[in-house]
């Protein structure tokens, strides 16, 4: 795969606007360590900001016009519309996003008092689950943010970007990726109480190991997934366990709690579903004990844990995820490993040791293509700080 690099996309921008663009961004992708479907359930979630993410090249332009392209979607062409119309429109496609944070910004009571071009190159897998959506609704914020002197607090932005989601697109998601990307720190990962917004940040010493990503290639859009229909039978859950429990979310159980009451759900699935996000919040928090006292044994330990709760309890794994993560676990050097993000196809993450790290890719690689019939790939991840200009 092709890292792209910001000469790259100031030359995009030069073939299509036919002028020099004046400023460069970028905006990082994003893994979550650990605490999967617990932001919507008021729980816990520990994302880190990648170093891979998505470039993007800005120019003025002197009237209300606002042109996009990007090269990950060549086919599509230049996308243009006013800041005069700025509703849904699918037949822009991924241009919604950043169409989507800008109608946020205005509502918010900022006026763009002129338009600009903007081309966008990134090495970010579509639809793997890295959190592409998000890094482009941050990066259009950053651009916006910064060439129009708004000065808007960045997490108000990031909150922006979930209403961009929740209301725009129409994805009923949490706020852990605009917040992991906007809030990224490099070296460290964000503990995020998403029921309060209140965060630490934990520094993440891996040593002699690395990040490895692995991506099934298997793509999936959040909106065809079965996301809103888990999100439904938490809410349900969480419902049943109010008749008797004065709790907001499900996040606000233990796990003997959760065990003593769980009767009241009266219904298997649902039960499962509830106990994953109450058990995975309880993870999240001893995963960053293990990291603040250098336990990396005991973090993979909670990464399996959950990777194994998220294939029994909440069913959004299948067969890609469960063959990448149950063969990372049999390999040398490994101390962890589970799927990431929503899941049904996307990535997974393992922490290996870095001497090790080509044998695992090798070793894991030929597993996956012979069980699944087509390649993986892999990336080694640096956790990377949030959006910014590129000088």
């Amino acid at each position: 795969m092709k890292f792209m690099l910001s000469d790259d996309v100031k030359q995009e921008f030069n073939d299509k606007f036919g002028y020099d663009s004046t400023r460069v961004f970028f905006s990082p992708g994003r893994i979550n360590l650990i605490g999967e479907y617990t932001d919507f359930n008021g729980g816990h979630v520990f994302p880190c900001a990648i170093s891979m993410g998505i470039y993007a090249a800005y120019g003025a332009r002197d009237d209300n016009k606002v042109r996009m392209f990007s090269a990950n979607v060549a086919d599509q062409g230049i996308v243009e519309f006013s800041l005069d119309d700025l509703k849904y429109d699918k037949a822009h496609g991924w241009a919604n996003y950043p169409k989507g944070m800008i109608s946020q910004i205005i509502e918010h009571g900022h006026q763009l008092d002129h338009g600009f071009d903007l081309a966008v190159n990134g090495n970010l897998p579509d639809a793997a689950g890295l959190s592409s959506s998000a890094a482009i609704e941050l990066l259009t914020a950053e651009i916006v943010n910064d060439v129009y002197g708004f000065n808007i607090d960045e997490i108000d932005l990031v909150k922006y970007g979930q209403l961009v989601e929740n209301n725009y697109i129409g994805v009923n998601s949490g706020i852990m990726d605009q917040f992991a990307i906007g809030m990224g720190k490099a070296n460290q990962a964000v503990l995020l109480d998403t029921n309060t917004l209140k965060y630490d940040y934990v520094p993440v010493e891996m040593g002699d190991r690395v990040i490895v990503i692995m991506n099934t290639k298997k793509h999936r859009e959040l909106q065809d997934s079965k996301y809103n229909e888990r999100r439904a039978q938490c809410e349900e859950a969480l419902k049943r366990l109010q008749v008797k429990l004065p709790i907001k979310t499900l996040g606000d159980l233990t796990e003997d709690e959760f065990d003593e009451n769980s009767y009241l759900i009266n219904d298997d699935v649902l039960i499962r579903r509830a106990r994953h996000a109450v058990f995975e919040n309880q993870r999240t928090l001893k995963a960053k004990d293990a990291l603040v006292n250098n336990n990396l044994e005991e973090f993979g330990k909670l990464i399996n844990a959950s990777h194994i709760s998220l294939h029994y309890d909440f069913e959004v794994t299948g067969k890609e995820l469960d063959t990448l993560a149950e063969t990372a676990w049999k390999q040398p050097g490994v101390i962890g490993a589970r799927m990431t993000g929503a899941g049904f196809g996307g990535c997974a993450i393992a922490i290996v040791d870095r001497d090790k790290a080509d044998a695992f890719t090798e070793n894991v690689g030929k597993v996956y293509e012979k069980e699944i019939g087509h390649p993986a790939e892999f990336y080694i991840a640096e956790i990377s700080d949030g959006p910014r200009e590129i000088k």
